[in-house]
C-alpha cells in the first residue's frame, strides 16, 4: 500500500532539487496592483503563444482572476530575492517602494529579468492548485540574470 506521507515528503525533496525561475505574478483590480511570488510557471505553447502559471487554491491572487483577466508574469532578476520574499508574504503593502507600471494591461515591475503579459483563457483545478492558462499578449527581457530557487535558497544561473 502506498504511504502518501512518504511519497509527499520524497516528492517535496525531489522538487526542491530542481532549480526554478522565480516570478511575481500580478493583476490589476479596480486600479490597484496585486501580486504573489510563483516559481511554478512554464511556456505552454508557441502557436498560439501561451503560458501556464500554477497558483495555490488559497491564493488571494487566484480569487481575483477570471477568464479574460490580464495577468503579468514578472520574472525576477538575480538581485531581487527580497522582492520575492515580500510578495511571498501576507499583507497589502507588497508594492510599497517597488517601482511598477501598467504594461499591456497588467502590473509590470520596472526592475525585472523578463515580463510576459497574458490574457487568461482557462482555469483548471489540479490537486491543491489551479493552473492558469493564458494567451501571451506581449513579452520582453532585460538581459539581467534571472533569480532562481534551488534547495530552498535563492541564486542565479551562471555559465561555465
Amino acid at each position: 500500500m502506498l504511504d502518501r506521507d512518504v511519497v509527499t515528503s520524497a516528492f517535496r525533496q525531489a522538487m526542491g532539487n530542481v532549480a526554478a525561475a522565480v516570478s511575481v505574478v500580478t493583476v490589476l483590480q479596480d486600479g490597484e496592483p496585486h501580486g504573489t511570488t510563483v516559481s511554478a510557471f512554464a511556456s505552454l505553447s508557441m502557436e498560439p503563444p501561451m503560458l501556464l502559471v500554477s497558483l495555490d487554491e488559497r491564493s488571494a491572487l487566484l480569487a481575483k482572476l477570471r477568464i479574460g483577466s490580464l495577468v503579468g508574469v514578472n520574472v525576477l532578476a538575480a538581485h531581487q530575492d527580497q522582492v520575492a520574499l515580500r510578495f511571498a508574504g501576507k499583507g497589502d503593502a507588497r508594492f510599497d517602494g517597488i517601482g511598477w507600471q501598467v504594461e499591456d494591461g497588467a502590473p509590470a515591475l520596472t526592475e525585472r529579468h523578463a515580463f510576459v503579459s497574458m490574457s487568461v483563457t482557462t482555469l483548471v483545478e489540479a490537486g491543491d492548485h489551479t493552473l492558469v492558462l493564458g494567451e501571451v499578449q506581449a513579452a520582453d527581457t532585460s538581459g539581467n540574470a534571472p533569480l532562481t530557487y534551488w534547495q530552498r535558497t535563492f541564486g542565479t544561473h551562471r555559465t561555465f
